[in-house]
C-alpha cells in the first residue's frame, strides 16, 4: 500500500530526516545576529577553528571590521563600491602585475608588517617594502657586472659588504637586486622596450662576504595608476611617486632574509613616498668620481657615481633562513 508523501510544511518523526527541529546552536535566539552584538556573534562561529592563531586572526578581523562599519555607518551602495573595487584589483594582478600588492602598499599596510617583523638595531640593516616589480627571477651575474644592459642612465659603481651577528662578514651571501632605469620604469612595465631582465642580478658574496656591480643611477618614478589603486589615489589627491631607490634582498643560510631599498640621498620625494617605504638609515649619497684612471679599473666612463652600502643580517628565528 502506498503511503502519503510528506510535504515540506509536515513536520519530521525525529529520527534524523532533514525536516528535525534545530538543536542548540548558531540558531539559538540568544545566539541570533543583531547590530549590537555583530562581532560577538561572528566571532563566535570560530570558536572551533583548530588552528590557534587563525582562530585569532579571524576574530580580531570581524571585530575591527563590524567597529569600522558602525564607526562610519557604511551604506549598502558604499559596500557594493568597496567589493567591485576589490574585484577589479584583482582582475589587474598577472603574471608581473601585482596590484593587490600595490594596494597593500599605498595603505601603509606592507611597511606596517615589515616593520614589526623585522625590528632592527645594531648592526642590523632596516627593511623595507618589497614593492609590486619582484615578479621574475634575478638571473645569476658575476661579481662586477653591469647590470644596465640598456647601456643608458648615468653610470654607478655600488660596492658593499653583508655582515651577520657582531658584524662577521657573510662569505657566499646571495644579494638580489633590482631597480628602475633612467627613465622612471622596470623592465617588466616595457617589454620590448627594455631588454628582458635589464637591470636586475644575483650576486654571490666573495670570501669576505663582498659585493659589487657596475649600474645607472636609478629615477624617481610613479607606482601604476592605470588601475583601481591609482583611481584611490586620484579621489584622494595623493601624488603616486616614489623617490629614486634600488632593490635588495639579501639571503644566507642560519641568517634571516632581508628585503630592504637603497635610497639616493636628494632624490625628489624622499620625504612622501607613496607607499612610505623611506627609512633614513636606507639613505646613502651617490657622490661624483672624476678619476679617469679609476673609472677605467672599474670599467666605467669617467665621470660616474658611486655609493657603498653594507648590508647587516640578524639570526634566523628558530632557525629560519
Amino acid at each position: 500500500m502506498n503511503q502519503p508523501r510528506r510535504t515540506v510544511s509536515e513536520p519530521d518523526s525525529g529520527n534524523g530526516g532533514p525536516f528535525d527541529e534545530p538543536g542548540p546552536g548558531p540558531g539559538r535566539a540568544s545566539e541570533l545576529f543583531s547590530e549590537e552584538r555583530s562581532a560577538e556573534v561572528v566571532a563566535a562561529s570560530f570558536a572551533d577553528t583548530p588552528d590557534p592563531r587563525l582562530r585569532t586572526i579571524l576574530v580580531s578581523l570581524v571585530e575591527h571590521l563590524h567597529g569600522f562599519v558602525k564607526d562610519v555607518q557604511l551604506t549598502e551602495a558604499e559596500w557594493a563600491k568597496a567589493i567591485a573595487f576589490l574585484t577589479a584589483t584583482g582582475k589587474m594582478c598577472s603574471g608581473t602585475r601585482q596590484e593587490f600588492i600595490l594596494l597593500s602598499d599605498v595603505l601603509g599596510a606592507s611597511m606596517l608588517v615589515e616593520t614589526i617583523n623585522n625590528r632592527a638595531g645594531g648592526t642590523v640593516t632596516e627593511s623595507t617594502v618589497e614593492g609590486p616589480f619582484h615578479m621574475v627571477e634575478s638571473p645569476r651575474r658575476e661579481l662586477g657586472v653591469n647590470i644596465a644592459e640598456d647601456g643608458k642612465g648615468e653610470p654607478c659603481l655600488v660596492t658593499g659588504t653583508v655582515t651577520g651577528p657582531g658584524g662577521t662578514p657573510v662569505p657566499g651571501a646571495l644579494v638580489d637586486v633590482w631597480q628602475a632605469n633612467a627613465e622612471g620604469f622596470y623592465d617588466v612595465q616595457q617589454p620590448g622596450v627594455q631588454p628582458e631582465l635589464n637591470l636586475r642580478g644575483l650576486f654571490t658574496a666573495d670570501d669576505e662576504g663582498r659585493f659589487w656591480f657596475r649600474t645607472i643611477v636609478p629615477r624617481f618614478y610613479p607606482i601604476p595608476v592605470d588601475g583601481p589603486v591609482g583611481r584611490l589615489l586620484q579621489a584622494t589627491s595623493r601624488h603616486p611617486y616614489r623617490p629614486a631607490h634600488m632593490h635588495f634582498e639579501v639571503t644566507a643560510p642560519g641568517l634571516r632574509t632581508l628585503t630592504t631599498h637603497l635610497f639616493v640621498e636628494g632624490t625628489p620625494y624622499i620625504d612622501s613616498d607613496a607607499v612610505f617605504g623611506v627609512k633614513q638609515s636606507l639613505v646613502r649619497e651617490f657622490p661624483t668620481v672624476d678619476d679617469p684612471e679609476r673609472a677605467a679599473e672599474v670599467g666605467l666612463p669617467n665621470p660616474f657615481r658611486t655609493v657603498h652600502f653594507d648590508v647587516g643580517l640578524r639570526a634566523g628565528d628558530d632557525g629560519e633562513a
